[in-house]
C-alpha cells in the first residue's frame, strides 16, 4: 500500500510481470512459426483462418497474422475480466452499496438520456469507435485472413465479444461513481486502475495488470501489422519496386517498420496524454478515411489524389474545430456545422448501406442531411467535440467526391486487384495451405 491507500507494485515486480507475459507470448510464437516465412502469411494469412480463431483474433487483434497468439490472449483477457469485475463489486460493498450510491447522483448523472452526456461524450466516442470499425486497416486484413464463408459470422461474433468486454470493464467506472471515488490528480486515466488497486489484493491487481498489458499489446500488435502491410505493399511494392517487389525485401521492410513504429509509440506514450482525448483524435483519423475507403471499393472513378487529399483536408479541419484554432463564431462555425451535418449523413448512410444496401443507404443519408441542416445548425456549436468528429467524416466525403468528379483519370479496373496484391511469393497452393496449422482450419 502507498500513502493513497492502494496497492502499488515495485519496479522489480512490474518487470517480472512484463517478462512473464511477453516471455509466454514469445514461447507461443515459437511453437507456430514457419521455418520459411512468406509475405502473404505475414500480412493476411490468405483466407485460411477458421471462424473461432478469426473471431478471437478480431476481438483481441493479432501479431503478424498469428491468430493463435491472440486466441490465447483473448482467453486470458476474458477470464481475468470475469474475475475482476465481480471481485471489485463485492469488495466495494456489494450491489446494495452500489444501488445506494446511485441514489446520490445528480439529476444529470442519473439521467440515462442526458443531452450533455450524449453530446459531449457518448456521441463523439460512438463516432470514433464506428470509424475504427469501418476504416481501420486491421479490420480489412481480417477479410483476407478469415475463410470467406466465415466472414459474416466472424464479424458478428467479434463485435459482440468486443462490446461485452468494453461494457463490462466500463462498469468499474460506474462503481467508482456510485461509491464516490475521485481519480488521483483529477486524471480520468487513473480511475479504473485506482478502483482495482484500492479494493483488491495484490494478486488480483497483478491479474488486472496482465489484462491491461495484454489488451494494449494486442491492439498495438494489430496496428503494427497493418502499418507494416501498408509499407510492404503500398510504399515498397507499389511505389518503390514498381509492382515488381522482392519478397525478401518486403519482409525486411515489414519488420523494420514494426521496430521503428514501436520506438515512436513508446516515445509518444511517454507524453502521458489523456486517453479520452486521444480516442477522439484517433477516431477522427479513422473517420477521415471512412468515406474514401468505402467509396473506393465501389466507385471506379476514385483516384489516389482524391483519397489522399480528402484525408489530409479532413484532419486539418478536425484539428481547427477540435482545438478551436479559429474563432468559432458567425460564418466560420456555421461552415463547420454544415460539414458536421454532412458527416452525420455519412455515418447514418454508411450504417444503413451496410445492412440494407446502396439505395436504402442513400435515402437514409439524404434524410439525415436534411434533418441536421434544419435542426442542428445553431445547436451543434455548443458541442465542439462532436462537431469536430463529424467534420472529419463530412469534409473527407465532400473533398473526395468533388475531386473524383473533376478527375479525368482512367477508371480503375477492379479485376487488377488480385493480380497486383494477391500474392507476392512464388509459392504453390500447398505451401500457402500450410500457413496455418491444421488445428486452426
Amino acid at each position: 500500500m502507498n500513502e493513497n491507500g492502494f496497492t502499488q507494485f515495485s519496479t522489480i515486480t512490474v518487470l517480472l510481470l512484463l517478462a512473464a507475459f511477453y516471455g509466454g507470448t514469445y514461447l507461443l510464437t515459437l511453437l507456430i512459426r514457419k521455418e520459411k516465412e512468406d509475405t502473404s502469411g505475414f500480412m493476411v494469412a490468405g483466407h485460411h483462418v477458421g471462424f473461432g480463431m478469426g473471431a478471437a483474433s478480431m476481438t483481441a487483434t493479432w501479431i503478424r497474422a498469428s491468430v493463435f497468439t491472440d486466441f490465447a490472449q483473448l482467453v486470458a483477457l476474458m477470464a481475468i475480466a470475469i474475475i475482476i469485475i465481480p471481485a471489485v463489486l463485492y469488495s466495494a460493498g456489494g450491489p446494495s452499496v452500489m444501488v445506494e450510491g446511485l441514489s446520490k447522483m445528480t439529476d444529470e448523472q442519473a439521467n440515462l438520456f442526458s443531452v450533455e452526456a450524449i453530446m459531449n461524450q457518448g456521441a463523439p466516442f460512438f463516432v470514433a469507435v464506428l470509424a475504427y470499425a469501418i476504416g481501420n486497416q486491421t479490420i480489412s486484413q481480417r477479410l483476407f485472413a478469415v475463410r470467406e464463408k466465415n466472414i459474416k459470422s466472424t464479424f458478428v461474433t467479434a463485435t459482440i465479444g468486443y462490446g461485452a468486454i468494453v461494457i463490462g470493464l466500463g462498469m468499474i467506472g460506474l462503481m467508482a461513481l456510485s461509491v464516490g471515488v475521485e481519480p488521483i490528480d483529477g486524471k480520468m486515466n487513473n480511475l479504473i486502475p485506482q478502483m482495482v488497486s484500492t479494493y483488491l489484493s495484490p494478486f488480483f491487481v497483478a491479474l488486472f495488470f496482465i489484462l491491461v498489458i495484454g489488451s494494449l499489446s494486442s491492439t498495438a500488435d494489430s496496428d503494427l501489422s497493418a502499418l507494416s502491410t501498408i509499407m510492404m505493399a503500398d510504399v515498397y511494392g507499389k511505389n518503390i519496386a514498381k509492382d515488381n517487389p522482392n519478397p525478401k525485401v518486403m519482409m525486411l521492410v515489414g519488420r523494420i517498420t514494426m521496430i521503428v513504429a514501436t520506438v515512436a509509440g513508446l516515445i509518444f506514450a511517454s507524453f502521458s496524454l489523456d486517453i479520452l482525448v486521444m480516442l477522439v483524435f484517433v477516431g477522427a483519423l479513422w473517420g477521415a478515411i471512412v468515406f474514401p475507403v468505402i467509396v473506393s471499393c465501389y466507385w471506379d472513378r476514385v483516384t489516389n489524389s482524391a483519397f489522399t487529399w480528402s484525408v489530409v483536408v479532413a484532419m486539418a479541419l478536425f484539428c481547427i474545430a477540435r482545438f478551436e484554432l479559429l474563432e468559432m463564431t458567425g460564418m466560420t462555425v456555421l461552415a463547420f456545422e454544415i460539414l458536421a451535418s454532412v458527416g452525420g449523413a455519412v455515418v447514418i448512410g454508411m450504417m444503413v448501406f451496410g445492412f440494407f444496401g446502396r439505395a436504402a443507404g442513400l435515402v437514409a443519408g439524404a434524410i439525415t442531411l436534411v434533418a441536421m441542416l434544419m435542426f442542428a445548425t445553431g445547436f451543434l456549436r455548443d458541442y465542439m467535440v462532436l462537431v469536430a468528429s463529424l467534420t472529419a467524416y463530412g469534409a473527407s466525403a465532400v473533398v473526395c467526391t468533388a475531386m473524383t468528379l473533376l478527375s479525368k483519370e482512367e477508371r480503375f479496373d477492379f479485376d487488377l486487384i488480385k493480380k497486383r496484391v494477391g500474392d507476392y511469393d512464388d509459392a504453390d497452393s500447398e505451401g500457402t495451405a500450410g500457413l496455418i496449422p491444421e488445428g486452426a482450419k
